[in-house]
């Protein structure tokens, strides 16, 4: 049987700059692909290309950086079917590892040990069609639900689905990102403080570091 590979877009060490995790040094592993085309996307080199690694080469390359937290991201990692024993070899190594994706594909298998950041999709970005509702159920205490706000209608269909699915029920995080060049977070957070929503207001911190290039 031929070994599990997986096509990896880049691995590199940060900090991370966004979910309840900001400003602490985390690896990352960009997985290449997605089914997705938000008009927002920062990872779009991300879509095609990338070098196929076997899933111990890519644990190897992880351990120089000495990390206590993994991120795996993409792209979109679970449309790859290996990214999923990827995430339990990252447990089993001893990492915290987290989850970002974009809730189109299904979670109902990842490893209980990861913290999934689930990506719903708002209408401005043009692909809430593809949010997998479904997946709700399988998130556990601890994961959290991150939402690229637009506009204020944007805003206002996320406060009813918040309603609609009880998710102010404190399972979860609950992430408001302002979409860059789009929303201003300080008018973001006006309408957060308004409403006294139970949400976290984030601002990419990796791009106030660096700018918007890959690898950081």
């Amino acid at each position: 049987m031929s070994e599990a590979t997986l096509r990896i877009s880049e691995i590199f060490y940060s900090l991370q700059g966004e979910t309840t995790t900001s400003g602490l040094p985390t690896a990352f592993i960009r997985l290449t692909g997605c089914p997705l085309r938000c008009h927002y996307c920062d990872t779009e080199y991300a879509f095609y290309g990338g070098e196929k690694y076997a899933l111990k080469q890519i644990l190897e390359q992880v351990k120089d950086y000495h990390p206590r937290y993994v991120t795996v991201t993409g792209g979109e990692p679970l449309a790859q079917p290996n990214c999923l024993p990827l995430l339990s070899d990252l447990c089993d190594a001893g990492y915290r590892v987290s989850l970002e994706t974009s809730g189109a594909l299904p979670i109902a298998d990842v490893d209980k040990r990861v913290v999934v950041i689930l990506d719903l999709k708002t209408p401005a970005s043009g692909e809430a069609r593809r949010n997998l509702w479904e997946n709700l159920p399988h998130l556990k205490h601890g994961d959290e639900i991150k939402f690229v706000i637009c506009d204020r209608a944007d805003y206002e269909w996320v406060r009813l689905k918040l309603d609609q699915y009880n998710l102010n029920d404190g399972r979860v995080e609950l992430l408001f990102s302002p979409s860059q060049g789009e929303l201003e977070p300080a008018q973001l957070a006006e309408w957060i403080m308004a409403d006294n929503l139970p949400v976290r207001l984030q601002i990419q911190l990796h791009k106030q570091l660096w700018g918007d290039k890959p690898g950081t």
